[in-house]
């Protein structure tokens, strides 16, 4: 009678139990997060002989999550990818917008200011023209300030985005640190529910930083970063932290608390969106910046250089068009000495955008471009012999201490700082400086090529010159001298130069007298017209017209690239979450199939209940009578 009995009760309760999960089951089946649960049933162990043994029902052996623990690795794995690609692609499009789209983008100021030129060659004594040309440059100045700008508020967005990273990150690492806490004291079997909640906010945890994860004996779980470092220890999450660059306190990076203090993380230690902000951030805003100033440098030096070889006018020669800041040097933090380094422009050809590092070691300096990498670096950092790498110029001033680091920017900023420094359309240097006669009786076949201004000051008194060829390869200047002439190397002195083409012969003469003012000569203005397509860049093989095509093509394939990849990792994080769903997933049929099959069961060991009570009334009347 009380195997009945008991064997019923133990169904009635394992039946109900397996009820209850059915029921938790279909009401978490839309539930983000949520893994399936089973309960697992097993004979209780009966008593008596091999011939008298008799059953004592069943129990509950154990409530199973249905989870795959290697396919949640390869969810937050793939989580923390998607994170980093989204931020990439989503800011690389936008720097794409601004650099490709008409009305933001270069390519239409630096037109009009090309053809504005060419509308001087055509008629260099109008002042309309020269009008046009100086709202040209105005224009193209402008565009330059607006597209640095642009990319400036970028770089405060990515620096707002990490701080609200930072601030989720640290949020989701508590809880996961408490739920580790709550887990441990149920049982990691007992508590699949707060295992769920934990295993969400690890997703979520993961597309913020990537990351990966190991679990512990006691059932609690320890996070890291994609570059090894713990996030949350057992019951302890560790602080992360958006810290001041040391060399631009203007700007946030990343920083992971420890015994021994914060420790700075880089790109390569994050993964997911603050892994993607940092990315967005080295490899596309501030190379697209320093790209941007590298032309507004280009602009400036080439068309400087031809304005002041020419003059105006009034007849004065040429002053710069355009004026720039010299290239950013930022010290570090750290730094001990009292050193200081002034930084200049040396060579255009040579000049490359990247960031330059300078350290002491105590002894010597080295330079290093960002990613650590040498850079070849010349001179010995004074003013007589300055540091000269990657066509910046460098000179150290006070005394460095061993350790100490600089960070310059060769053209970082100099969009923004491009400024137009003429106002006057009448100063625009559209005639070349001298006029050049040749003799009637010369016999060789040199002719005039060119002239320019080399030393306004010095060419402030000149008067004029004759030139006298005592041969092929000698000459003299009113009549001081000789001097030796090599074909191709322009004749100058006291300000002025003048290139010849052809060669000479002995009696051949040139007289040089100043260009009037108010000349209709158009020399240095169709200089001035051929240099959009002139190479100055990349040792003489690149344009500024090519430049600026080269940009606006380099960040359209970087953002082209980043929508690819972020299209390929949300197939293959869907694929995984497919994967999930299969086997932790809640399928409402097989619930349906379930709850009905366990009623069944529960009502069959009601009945057996009822038939205990039966026999067990039969029993006590048939003692009674």
């Amino acid at each position: 009678m009380g195997d009945i009995l008991a064997s019923g009760t133990s169904a009635l309760l394992a039946f109900q139990r397996a009820l209850a999960t059915v029921s938790h089951n279909v009401a978490n089946a839309s539930t983000p997060g949520y893994s399936r649960q089973r309960v697992d049933l097993a004979a209780r162990p009966g008593a008596g002989t091999a011939q008298t043994y008799v059953g004592s029902g069943v129990q509950v052996q154990d409530l199973q999550r249905l989870a795959d623990n290697l396919v949640f690795a390869r969810q937050i794995d793939s989580s923390g990818e998607l994170g980093r690609l989204q931020q990439l692609s989503s800011l690389s499009d936008r720097v794409d917008a601004l650099m490709s789209d008409g009305a933001t983008s270069l390519s239409q100021p630096w037109s009009e200011f090309a053809s504005a030129i060419d509308g001087v060659a055509s008629d260099p004594t109008s002042r309309t023209a020269r009008s046009q040309l100086l709202g040209a440059a105005a224009r193209l100045v402008d565009r330059f300030h607006a597209l640095d700008g642009r990319l400036g508020q970028l770089d405060e967005d990515v620096d707002q985005k990490l701080a609200a990273g930072v601030t989720d990150v640290n949020r989701l690492s508590g809880e996961i640190a408490n739920l580790n806490r709550d887990i441990i004291a149920a049982g990691a079997n007992a508590a699949p529910d707060l295992q769920d909640a934990r295993d969400q906010r690890i997703d979520q945890l993961a597309a913020l930083v990537g990351g990966s994860t190991v679990a512990q004996d006691d059932g609690s779980v320890n996070v890291f970063t994609a570059g090894g470092q713990a996030l949350v220890l057992g019951i302890r999450a560790q602080q992360l932290s958006a810290t001041p660059d040391p060399y631009h306190p203007e700007r946030l990076q990343l920083a992971l608390a420890s015994p021994a203090g914060a420790v700075p993380l880089g790109a390569g230690s994050v993964a997911g969106q603050l892994g993607g902000l940092m990315e967005f951030r080295g490899n596309a805003l501030d190379p697209a910046r320093a790209g941007l100033g590298r032309l507004a440098t280009a602009v400036a030096t080439q068309y400087n250089a031809t304005q002041q070889a020419g003059v105006d006018y009034n007849g004065n020669a040429g002053t710069r068009m355009f004026s720039l800041d010299p290239p950013r040097v930022a010290a570090h933090a750290s730094n001990t000495g009292s050193a200081t380094l002034a930084a200049s422009v040396s060579g255009i050809g040579t000049l490359q955008g990247a960031d330059l590092v300078l350290r002491f070691d105590g002894t010597a300096w080295s330079a290093t471009r960002s990613d650590g990498s040498s850079v070849a670096m010349g001179g010995s950092g004074t003013a007589a012999s300055p540091f000269v790498a990657n066509g910046v110029s460098i000179v150290v001033s006070g005394s460095a201490a061993a350790g100490d680091r600089f960070d310059v920017s060769p053209t970082t900023g100099a969009a923004g700082s491009l400024k137009l420094a003429l106002s006057d359309p009448m100063t625009i240097a559209a005639a070349a400086p001298l006029q050049v006669a040749a003799a009637n009786t010369n016999t060789g076949s040199a002719r005039a090529a060119s002239t320019q201004v080399t030393n306004a000051a010095a060419f402030a008194s000149f008067s004029g010159a004759t030139i006298d060829f005592l041969d092929s390869n000698t000459y003299t200047i009113n009549g001081a001298g000789p001097y030796a002439y090599s074909a191709g190397t322009p004749i100058g002195s006291g300000g002025w130069s003048l290139s010849l083409t052809g060669t000479p012969a002995a009696g051949d003469s040139f007289t040089l007298s100043r260009t009037p003012p108010r000349s209709a000569d158009n020399a240095n203005v169709r200089a001035m017209a051929a240099l959009d397509q002139a190479g100055v860049l990349d040792g003489g093989a690149t344009s500024v017209t090519a430049g600026i095509s080269q940009l606006t093509a380099q960040v359209g394939g970087d953002a082209r690239h980043a929508q690819l990849s972020l299209q390929a990792q949300q197939t293959i994080h869907d694929q995984i979450g497919a994967e999930r769903e299969s086997v932790s997933g809640v399928n409402l049929d097989e619930e349906a199939a379930n709850m009905l099959r366990y009623q069944q069961a529960y009502q069959a060991a009601a009945q057996v209940m009822t038939t205990a009570n039966t026999v067990f009334q039969s029993l006590l009347a048939a003692v009674r009578g």
